[in-house]
């Protein structure tokens, strides 16, 4: 069986139950607790769209009731959840050297009703769409990498509208907050709990952001944060600013080395590095750190990159080059959360239903992690013809081996009356409306 050397089922069913029995103290009765352990396995099945329905009809339910409650009238904490899943995941890939990743996604929305939802730039259009954005930290190390903890960001045409956000469940206390300082209150909970890492890395969405910069200096949290190359970087101790792309235009060749950021999926990226030493100070009374800034240029089509760097205490260039590359780490996070655990597939409105579809696909994503950490360390090594399982494959093979549908005839056929039979109501309520609009004066 040379060929299963790493594709051990039986602890990838450990790897599900650790996850799933992490949080299920969290709920006082026992259908929510079932209905969750089916959430998140149906989360990891084969389903083409993963909403209640789908999810419900996978777990075997004659309706998508349970599920759907669940999600909205239940009663359980999701970010005691969040917070269960996270040590769950810190406890098997937690690393001194870890980095914390911040970053935002978008889900493209119809409609003004869904929470957060409004025309605003969204990196998954790459344009200003009507979307619905949220801001996820996502932890890395040598064991593996995963998203951790989540935020909604709510525009100020949501926050100073309170009749809008009192439809949506938005809690009373919520106000407006940028999604840096949201950025900053998931990284600030991780440093509270005690999550093991030295590093934060952001694009320069975060990395522009003077206060979230300050804030992590108060952390005691080293960063490499992207910034723009019109960003105004303290020289000469602060008497003056100098933008960025200024600042590596006027680098001779021998400031530049060749280093590799990581491995990417054709191989080591590598790129020509430049690190310009004792710039950089924000001012703080009390920074005892070393500032600096790092310059990444490709080296074929020449574009550059900026990140501001700080540390605590000293740091080498192959450090900062390896935080700056892990960044990245992020966007393979959202890509394996949507692709395999249904993240962008919630259908909900409201703040709790957000919030708990979201963790719960995050404790979905957190077992693929965890099972590709663990065959990344298992005794059977990948053969030189073959590359380590990724969470794509495990994920497939966790519904060949382990996920067992109802595919019983009389349940699909079941399913597929239950679902016209609601469809055909939903269009003779829409119709209902409409003529009813159109009949007013």
């Amino acid at each position: 069986m040379a060929e299963s050397h790493s594709v051990e089922p039986a602890r990838w069913r450990r790897a599900i139950d650790l996850v799933i029995d992490s949080f299920t103290g969290r709920f006082c009765r026992v259908e929510p607790r079932r209905a969750a352990a089916g959430f998140v396995t149906g989360l990891l099945a084969d389903l083409r769209i993963k909403t209640c329905w789908q999810l419900a009809e996978q777990a075997g339910h004659g309706r998508p009731d349970a599920m759907q409650r669940l999600l909205y009238r239940a009663k359980w904490d999701a970010d005691a959840v969040r917070d269960d899943v996270r040590k769950v995941v810190i406890d098997r890939l937690g690393d001194p050297d870890g980095v914390l990743v911040v970053d935002e996604t978008g889900d493209l929305k119809k409609g003004v009703h869904t929470v957060g939802v409004q025309r605003q730039y969204t990196g998954t259009a790459g344009r200003i769409e009507n979307a619905q954005v949220g801001v996820f930290l996502a932890y890395a190390s040598r064991h593996g990498h995963t998203l951790i903890d989540r935020r909604v960001y709510l525009p100020k045409s949501w926050t100073d509208d309170r009749q809008r956000c009192e439809r949506a469940g938005v809690p009373d206390d919520v106000v407006f907050a940028t999604r840096s300082e949201l950025a900053d209150d998931m990284i600030s909970a991780a440093v509270k709990a005690l999550v093991p890492a030295r590093w934060v890395a952001a694009d320069e969405a975060y990395g522009n952001n003077s206060r979230l910069r300050s804030a992590l200096r108060k952390l005691r949290l080293g960063y490499v944060l992207a910034v723009s190359c019109d960003h105004l970087v303290p020289i000469d101790g602060g008497k003056t600013r100098c933008r960025a792309d200024r600042l590596a235009a006027d680098l001779p060749a021998t400031a530049w080395t060749r280093r590799s950021a990581g491995d990417g999926s054709k191989g080591p990226r590598f790129y020509d590095w430049a690190w310009l030493t004792d710039v950089g100070a924000d001012g703080d009374p009390d920074d005892d750190g070393r500032h600096s800034l790092l310059v990444r240029r490709n080296n074929t089509t020449g574009e550059m990159a900026f990140y501001r760097c700080w540390t605590p205490g000293s740091a080498t260039l192959a450090q900062l080059v390896r935080v700056a590359g892990i960044r990245w780490i992020v966007e393979e996070g959202f890509q394996a959360g949507k692709g395999q655990a249904g993240l962008d597939q919630h259908q909900v409105r409201r703040w709790t239903s957000w919030h708990r579809f979201t963790t719960l696909a995050m404790a979905a994503l957190a077992v693929l992690a965890i099972c590709a950490a663990d065959a990344r360390t298992t005794d059977r090594p990948a053969p030189p013809n073959m590359i380590e399982l990724t969470t794509n494959e495990i994920r497939r093979l966790i519904n060949v081996l382990l996920i067992r549908p109802t595919h019983s005839i009389a349940h699909r056929l079941h399913w597929s009356n239950w679902r016209r039979r609601h469809q055909a109501r939903a269009r003779r309520a829409h119709y209902a409306r409409r003529l009813n609009l159109e009949t007013q004066p």
